[in-house]
């Protein structure tokens, strides 16, 4: 028993680790994402900001474009404004570009980003967290050879997709003392550019990308939850049921 505790802690500490140096080699702490799989009017900008923004370098190859109806669009409204690199609503939404030079470019192919809400999911919070997070926290680096950076991840090899709407912006850094050393404590954003988006609208337009590439990763998640409530609503009526059942059953027997 007194292994099994020591294992048990070693256990939770070894998460606590991880987490902490996780948070601490991504720069920041993961920001909550909006809950946002309900929402079809959300998930439907994220489709179109993905659609624009990510499937030029991305491919999501485990997706197809009619899969897309179960979020309220229609498939000619999808051939007329998602669909760029193929013809058929039933194709996968795969990229355009040649794995060849996308490897001659950005020195290996863009992953693909089907599962990545779900393959980011780790000790320091779920993968949606992680997108929403990364995808707000780019800021310029002329350091580096694409000239941008990431809190979430440093040294990205991917510049700014979104840099027109969010603007450019440098993060404002606190020298403290931590067990004994000096460290970069994040403090906040110093605006250099202004985007065509103010902050609080490009937060909500990724948000909404986010919440959509957490729909995309399981389609049937909303199912999911939706038949679990139910059964466990017919378990607890069924096992009342059966309490019942069993007393009448034994009140005559002695």
């Amino acid at each position: 028993m007194k292994n099994f505790k020591k294992l048990a802690l070693g256990f939770v500490m070894a998460l606590g680790f991880l987490a902490g140096a996780q948070a601490a080699g991504g720069g920041i702490a993961l920001d909550q994402a909006p809950h946002k799989t309900n929402d079809l009017a959300a998930l439907q900008n994220g489709a179109k900001l993905f659609a624009n923004y990510c499937l030029n370098c991305h491919s999501a190859s485990y997706m197809r474009y009619n899969r897309l109806t179960d979020i309220g669009l229609t498939e000619q409204q999808i051939k007329d404004n998602l669909m760029f690199s193929t013809d058929r609503v039933g194709d996968t939404m795969k990229v355009a570009m040649n794995p060849v030079q996308a490897k001659d470019w950005f020195g290996k192919n863009p992953p693909d980003l089907t599962l990545m809400a779900r393959s980011r999911s780790g000790p320091a919070g779920p993968g949606v967290d992680y997108l929403y997070t990364y995808l707000r926290t780019y800021y310029r680096d002329e350091t580096k050879p694409t000239g941008w950076n990431n809190l979430a991840y440093p040294n990205v090899g991917m510049p700014n997709p979104f840099w027109e709407l969010q603007g450019e912006r440098e993060p404002i850094f606190e020298e403290q003392m931590e067990r004994g050393q000096k460290v970069q404590v994040f403090k906040g954003w110093n605006t250099v550019k202004a985007g065509t988006m103010t902050p609080l609208e490009f937060d909500q337009s990724m948000g909404d990308l986010a919440g959509y590439m957490q729909w995309m990763a399981e389609p049937g998640q909303n199912d999911r939850v939706r038949i679990g409530v139910w059964v466990l609503i017919f378990l607890s009526v069924f096992t009342f049921i059966a309490w019942r059942l069993n007393a009448a059953y034994w009140k005559d027997i002695k």
